[in-house]
């Protein structure tokens, strides 16, 4: 008798506790931790997004009446509500920023940095069993020595960096190789998996350089050492091995993006379709060294067209929790969601991006390219 699964088995972004990169700042006064969070963040918040945890300490503060949201046009944004707390919607909350710093005298953290403070050692003891993965120790005084109870619990102790409080210059490039080493990787998706309706055959199985446009765009990913997979649809045939196919259906390149976050969300995705024939290895790899992980995505925008091209774009991990969230407001436009989101723009030539949808642009594309 088969064993009942209650609930599918799907694949899951890797997460610390709230976040899925997250740094526990413990060992102080909570005072010095929120300094150092906002040295942190004034140092690295234009180049990536940094949220920051803490618990309030007012005991006398009440639930509002009712919830209020206040926009500014600088970008200001304030919130005041009733909110419990819920590792599934506070996971969810924190998905779009590249780190998060966490008070920890109050909430635990995947990683953390310790703070030696000769007064608050029973801080550290109190929540020894937190401390896991230690990247970096600060000392409050500089005549501090290692408490015993963490070179009890961490031989290799002293080998982890030790900074003093004031070394803001070194904390800080600490933090960010941190987050430097930890950028998702890019993987390669072909979208091979339309209809094809106006141009009457598979736009996939189209022959402009002496093989299917499938294999080219497939070979053409993989010279710029990306793991590439081919997007398809179910009762499609195909021979090539290292396929995803969609399980959004009928919400064509949108359900494909999606599917292949579904098969892994911890990996940004290059999606290339495969009628666009001009597409060549050196705008791929321009687009690769222009790479922005802190943004939703990266994406090529001919420089006479209004808006970016979806299909020529690197998604980033944290799109998925938004393409899911316009899903759910009936918008299944991947250039709606880019359109609408923080991104970073590449301009190309309009060449670059043009779309062969009919057998008679397929001919004139063909015999363009045979020509140079």
């Amino acid at each position: 008798m088969e064993n009942h699964r209650k609930h599918a088995n799907l694949n899951r972004r890797d997460f610390g506790y709230l976040a899925p990169l997250e740094i526990a700042m413990l060992g102080t006064k909570c005072s010095t931790i929120q300094n150092l969070a906002e040295n942190i963040s004034s140092s690295l918040g234009r180049k990536i997004k940094i949220a920051y945890a803490d618990a309030s300490h007012d005991l006398a503060i009440q639930p509002p009446k009712m919830d209020s949201f206040t926009f500014h046009s600088s970008g200001d944004f304030g919130i005041s509500g009733n909110y419990s707390q819920n590792p599934y919607q506070d996971r969810s909350m924190f998905s779009v920023y590249d780190l998060l710093l966490i008070n920890g005298n109050h909430f635990p953290g995947k990683s953390q940095i310790l703070i030696l403070d000769k007064e608050k050692e029973a801080s550290i003891r109190k929540r020894l069993d937190q401390i896991t993965d230690v990247k970096l120790v600060i000392r409050m005084q500089k005549d501090i020595e290692d408490f015993d109870i963490l070179l009890e619990k961490f031989p290799g102790f002293k080998a982890i960096p030790h900074f003093d409080i004031g070394q803001t210059e070194q904390i800080v490039d600490l933090v960010a190789n941190f987050v430097d080493q930890n950028i998702p990787p890019v993987k390669g998706l072909v979208l091979a998996g339309g209809q094809s309706r106006r141009m009457g055959s598979d736009k996939g199985l189209l022959n402009y350089f002496g093989k299917s446009q499938r294999i080219y765009t497939t070979e053409l990913l993989q010279k710029c050492n990306l793991e590439t997979r081919l997007s398809v649809r179910r009762e499609q045939q195909v021979t090539e091995t290292k396929v995803i196919e969609d399980i959004f259906l009928g919400l064509g390149p949108f359900g494909a993006i999606c599917s292949a976050f579904q098969h892994d969300p911890n990996a940004a995705w290059l999606v290339l379709a495969t009628d666009l024939p001009y597409v060549d290895e050196s705008l791929i790899r321009k687009l690769l060294s222009e790479r922005d992980p802190s943004k939703v995505a990266t994406a090529v925008k001919g420089k006479k067209k209004e808006f970016p091209e979806p299909l020529v774009t690197i998604w980033e991990p944290k799109a998925y929790p938004i393409m899911l969230q316009f899903l759910a407001q009936g918008i299944s436009c991947p250039r709606k969601v880019l359109i609408n989101s923080d991104v970073k723009l590449l301009e190309t030539d309009d060449v670059y991006i043009y779309n062969v949808n009919t057998p008679e642009e397929f001919d004139s594309v063909k015999k363009n390219l045979e020509k140079h």
